[in-house]
């Protein structure tokens, strides 16, 4: 747990990681830059809650936006957090072209 402007937090903290852009691909995986200069893939469908279910539909899960740092759809009414992103995906390499855009 820690205090910043007296808000408490669970957790540690950490460095600030943003979302600079995102990008849908098939099978409900998104490619993810982030302010860091890393890409990496997050599988959104993993994310459990009723609340995520209506990722499972392609047309929901495609209009994504990044807004100050944060991936959102439904006009903002589905979002997750940037540290969330971050620490449950896997780093991409350029060179791996097995992927196609949605």
């Amino acid at each position: 747990m820690y205090i910043v402007d007296d808000i408490c937090y669970a957790g540690n903290p950490c460095d600030e990681v943003r979302v600079v852009q995102a990008t849908p691909l098939k099978g409900g995986m998104l490619l993810v830059l982030f302010s860091s200069g890393e890409k990496k893939l997050f599988d959104a469908l993993s994310v459990e809650g009723s609340a995520f279910e209506p990722l499972k539909d392609e047309s929901i899960f495609t209009s994504i936006s990044v807004q100050h740092g944060f991936v959102s759809w439904a006009d903002r009414a589905i979002d997750l957090a940037p540290e969330y992103i971050y620490d449950n995906s896997v780093p991409y390499s350029e060179c791996d072209d097995l992927l196609e855009c949605a």
